[in-house]
């Protein structure tokens, strides 16, 4: 049967335009997209995102209080980018401190500093910086110079005036810890390594059940005699094992390529990955559970993934987004891991330091997992 040959007909196209709009008003899914992706983007882009993180938790040890040290604190505290959030006796405690990401920077003011400043030997104010992510402390830094110069104007009057003129009255010495020379590739190639696992984790898995449906075998596996947790394990363990394959791509190019340090332990490493893997293959299988078919498991997928990827600290340094984005962020397992796989690596991290940030991830996972089985159906509807 041939179609119509009298050229094009409005009737005919706006019968197929009314066609499409109520195959879409239909397609929820679909259309929740359209909506949700424009309004996730300049929610998140608008509002979470900043590449210039100020108030940067700071612990701050004091060896000896003075006048001089008071100001200077004061100082760094204007500049908006340092908050004294822990105050230190112990020295010692600053390496774990940087180490287990609870400071972005230690200032260390050592003993004798008010009379050095006095006598005009311009002694040294120390700052350690976590440094594995340059873009969090690249302007925080920069911010230092003026500080050197201006910071203990008010006290250096009188007879003390001269001490004003160049060079400064003491001299700021920052170490930049873990990435001194602030190469991006060390904070990157290690992300990607969780952004590449949630991707194809998630997705994978969210096309298992879907998949069985649309093809039909749906019905072959349900008169199967298997319990939900013995399909969910038959469908998670082979990922599992491909998410290992990655891993080792990713390690190998991150050393043989980028020449990304890795300090840390391997075995340790492997641990964080195996739970994270896990909690993210779960998520997948949810969502297959929970989809009509594969496209909306897909769409599913990408609404957890965009999320991840913004809001983990992966693209943009994580103390820069407002407090709603960071409690976002914090549910997310992507945000823990990066946290794992970069203080492994790049710090030399063990299970102390690593512990605060699997924990959650191994919480998500149990609680993804039983959701994932009470969405899982032994009929079909």
């Amino acid at each position: 049967m041939t179609g119509p040959r009298d050229g094009l007909s409005r009737a005919r196209c706006l019968a197929m335009i009314i066609k499409e709009f109520i195959q879409m008003r239909r397609d929820r899914m679909t259309f929740a997209m359209m909506i949700g992706i424009p309004v996730m983007q300049v929610l998140l882009f608008g509002f979470a995102i900043n590449t210039d993180p100020k108030h940067l938790p700071t612990a701050l040890h004091v060896a000896e209080p003075s006048v001089f040290a008071r100001d200077l604190v004061t100082a760094l505290e204007n500049t908006g980018y340092f908050q004294v959030t822990r105050h230190v006796d112990d020295p010692a405690r600053i390496p774990w401190l940087l180490a287990s990401n609870q400071v972005q920077f230690a200032v260390t003011i050592p003993v004798g500093f008010a009379r050095a400043v006095q006598r005009g030997e311009h002694p040294v104010l120390l700052i350690e910086a976590d440094a594995t992510d340059p873009a969090a402390t690249g302007n925080a830094l920069a911010a230092l110079d003026q500080i050197a110069h201006t910071a203990l104007d008010r006290d250096l009057s009188g007879p003390l005036r001269s001490l004003r003129q160049p060079p400064p009255a003491f001299e700021v010495r920052v170490h930049r810890r873990y990435n001194p020379d602030g190469i991006t590739q060390y904070n990157i190639v290690p992300g990607l390594m969780g952004v590449i696992l949630t991707m194809t984790g998630v997705m994978l898995t969210a096309l298992a059940v879907t998949r069985e449906r649309e093809r039909g075998t749906m019905e072959n596996l349900l008169a199967m005699p298997v319990r939900p947790v013995e399909v969910m394990i038959g469908k998670i363990l082979p990922y599992i094992a491909v998410g290992y394959v990655q891993v080792i791509l990713v390690l190998l190019a991150a050393h043989f390529l980028f020449q990304v340090p890795m300090i840390g332990s391997l075995a340790l490493l492997s641990v964080g990955v195996l739970i994270f893997i896990a909690a993210n293959l779960a998520v997948g299988f949810t969502f297959s559970t929970v989809a009509g078919n594969q496209l909306q498991a897909m769409q599913m997928s990408f609404f957890f993934f965009l999320p991840s990827l913004l809001l983990s600290g992966f693209m943009f340094p994580f103390r820069g987004m407002p407090d709603w984005a960071q409690a976002i962020g914090e549910a997310l397992p992507l945000t823990h891991f990066l946290r794992i796989v970069r203080g492994i690596l790049l710090k030399g991290n063990g299970v102390a330091e690593v512990a605060p940030d699997l924990w959650p991830i191994a919480l998500f996972l149990v609680v993804i997992t039983i959701i994932a089985l009470n969405r899982y159906r032994l009929t079909l509807d």
